[in-house]
């Protein structure tokens, strides 16, 4: 076995303890250290002058520490400041939340990089906690790195600090550079003029040339993402030779839909349905993946393929991942089929109730044509007689296995993913790249857009009285907290406060409600029902209400702590208004204080209401790990890629990966030997997943 693949604590210096610690940082074997990067550099020759520093930039300064104090508030309070002087001017730096090592480390006379943002303090500069590192450490001395210009900066965690990883990865190297294998073969690295694996390993560590280290970093990006893109083309093509059931347009239920409908197919719609008949009626098995900003109309798309499978003679089933969308699903599904009475249409939750059983028995023995529910479908016990197509709702809120049920136990039907959350391209190819993919980029003729404002708290009486005018008309308006109720951990306004206030207080003379996702669903149905009925004219409510509800008279989104939301979050609240042809309003109230990622989600919302430019920022503002709200376990971690950074990368990458594997599926040529040994070492156990 390569030594590499050793566990991190027979590494020279690491030792039970420190592996523990090490761990905390991803570094569970030899090799794993060897790719720690560092997130930046220290050039001991070359930093900023504090009299050159501008307010707003981000600067690293090299000085001597002049001033140490901390002030303690109570418990649990406290406050670190130290002054730094480059010998001509001084710096402040603060710290309002610090460990006990930081307090007890720093110390007058001692040389520091310092390096962050620079605010103002009395007319000052100052750096919020800033990032640091000692440079006359006694530990230091006689050291490899201590003569050194350019000193690497890597991400620590308590316990291990920046020499001690300093001295561990010259360990590593200096034991087990001779360990380290090319993981790409020679026609790569020539086509992108890529050094071999050791020399851009050794050089991203220990180079003391900052403008090779761009490129050195950019070699291992492209490699995540190529091994990823491999695996895709690999998934896409075991997609394509899966055998599935080759429909018939029969045009009996289709056809009857069609004619009912009170509204025109927009040509979105119409283009995706093609797209949709034309995987249906071959011979393969559908793959897609169907997104659309809220209101596109998806749900109708959906229903025209469900009835397809019934035409032929099969079940079709809708997965949701909350019941309150499912119920909404069924809901409209059976309005859309009304005129349809001999299709029957079931929705299974979880839990028990009662004709739970008889609706399963049903199920099994094929007396029901669409099946709707939520996890409750890949439930042991569940049976479908002879099942289509599965449609799974949201799905990026269930794992790959999960998904992956449905299918295995029903003999390979058509697969629709559908997604009401635009997902950006780049992140699109890297999680559902094996997929094809349809995007319903149009909103029917009816659909206004949203006038989104954006006040702070203060201005709320302003906003009540426009509001106000609303109701007058006859509409109706949301009100969404973030909270259920008060809470002692969290300084927020919450549901049960609000609506006490806006039904006494503000709007006495409306009738008001509240909606909670601790009532209980009979509750909250009638609640729903009552507000489509307009006996409801104010709804104060959590976030239950982000899916799925479609209240056409509601022309009014007012969203409290609008800065604690998500962009995509803000933007399917927005989407529950607008539904009709009435002008329609968001506002977005804010407390203090605001991140600046916050005021940059606040902005995007009052610039635009498209769903992927919104989608594209978002994955901007919070990395593809956060984009979903919740893990998702088909989405590939990359230590050096950022799908939004490397998006270019990306396409070359995927170019490549399934040119090689439209000729080599298999990896089996000579030039190749090298992608078969660490693809399959590395990437053919998650591959099986996707091959469903």
């Amino acid at each position: 076995m390569n030594p590499l693949q050793n566990e991190i604590k027979y590494l020279k210096g690491v030792g039970e303890h420190r592996g523990r610690l090490l761990q905390k940082l991803g570094i569970k074997k030899i090799g794993d250290i060897l790719e720690h990067f560092p997130r930046d550099y220290i050039n001991r020759a070359k930093t900023d002058k504090i009299c050159n520093l501008k307010f707003g930039e981000n600067c690293a300064i090299v000085g001597k520490i002049i001033a140490v104090e901390k002030k303690n508030f109570g418990r649990r309070k406290s406050q670190l400041n130290i002054v730094i002087s480059d010998g001509d001017d001084n710096l402040f730096c603060t710290w309002f939340r610090f460990g006990k090592w930081l307090s007890d480390k720093l110390e007058t006379g001692q040389q520091i990089w310092v390096s962050g943002l620079v605010t103002q303090f009395r007319n000052s500069p100052q750096i919020i906690h800033p990032e640091i590192e000692i440079l006359d450490d006694a530990d230091e001395t006689n050291d490899f790195w201590h003569s050194r210009k350019m000193l690497p900066v890597y991400p620590l965690t308590d316990g291990i600090s920046a020499n001690i990883m300093r001295k561990l990865i010259y360990n590593a190297f200096s034991i087990y550079s001779k360990n380290i294998t090319e993981t790409l073969p020679d026609y790569i690295l020539q086509k992108y003029d890529f050094e071999s694996r050791n020399n851009s390993l050794q050089k991203v560590h220990f180079s003391q040339n900052l403008k090779e280290i761009p490129k050195l970093k950019k070699r291992f990006a492209f490699e995540e993402l190529f091994f990823t893109q491999l695996m895709l083309a690999r998934c896409k093509k075991y997609h394509e030779k899966t055998k599935g059931n080759k429909f018939i347009l029969q045009k009996t239920f289709t056809s009857k839909l069609k004619k009912s409908l009170p509204f025109e197919l927009t040509n979105a719609q119409k283009r995706v349905l093609q797209e949709i008949l034309d995987d249906m009626t071959s011979d393969q098995q559908m793959n897609r993946l169907l997104q659309g900003d809220v209101g596109s109309g998806k749900t109708i798309v959906t229903v025209f393929a469900l009835l397809l499978a019934l035409e032929n003679g099969f079940q079709a089933v809708l997965m949701a991942p909350t019941e309150i969308l499912a119920e909404q699903h069924f809901k409209s599904i059976s309005a859309f089929l009304q005129n349809q009475r001999n299709i029957k249409i079931a929705l299974l939750k979880g839990g028990n109730y009662k004709g739970k059983k008889l609706v399963k028995e049903q199920i099994q023995n094929g007396e029901i044509d669409i099946i709707i529910g939520t996890h409750a479908l890949i439930q042991k016990d569940v049976n479908f007689k002879k099942v289509g197509i599965v449609a799974i709702d949201e799905q990026h809120r269930f794992g790959v296995e999960q998904r992956a049920i449905l299918s295995q136990k029903n003999n390979a039907p058509d697969l629709m993913y559908l997604s009401a959350t635009p997902i950006p391209r780049s992140l699109a190819l890297t999680v559902y790249g094996d997929l094809d993919i349809s995007i319903l980029d149009e909103l029917p003729p009816n659909r206004k857009s949203i006038k989104t404002v954006w006040r702070g708290a203060s201005k709320k009486h302003i906003i009540y009285e426009e509001i106000r005018t609303e109701l007058q008309n006859g509409h109706q308006i949301y009100i969404v907290c973030p909270l259920v109720e008060e809470s002692e951990k969290m300084d927020l306004l919450d549901a049960e406060t609000l609506f006490a206030t806006i039904s006494t207080k503000i709007f006495p003379e409306f009738k008001s409600a509240i909606l909670h996702g601790r009532m209980k669903a009979a509750e909250k149905d009638e609640i729903m029902q009552n507000f489509k009925e307009k006996k409801i004219d104010v709804l104060v409510s959590t976030t239950v209400i982000e899916v799925g509800i479609d209240i056409p008279n509601a022309t009014v989104m007012l969203i409290e702590h609008a800065e604690r939301f998500g962009l995509s979050q803000l933007h399917q609240l927005r989407g529950r208004v607008g539904r009709g042809e009435e002008k329609s309003y968001c506002y977005l109230i804010s407390y203090p204080p605001i991140s600046n990622d916050g005021r940059e989600r606040l902005n995007t919302m009052v610039a635009t209401n498209d769903g992927f430019v919104i989608a594209e920022k978002d994955l901007e503002i919070r990395g593809p790990g956060n984009f979903f709200g919740t893990e998702q376990s088909g989405l590939p971690v990359f230590k050096h890629a950022n799908i939004v950074r490397d998006r270019e990368l990306l396409n070359q990458a995927r170019i490549l990966a399934f040119d090689i594997i439209a000729k080599d599926e298999n990896l089996q040529l000579p030039e190749n030997v090298i992608l078969k040994e660490i693809y399959f070492q590395t990437y053919f156990k998650r591959e099986k997943l996707f091959d469903y």
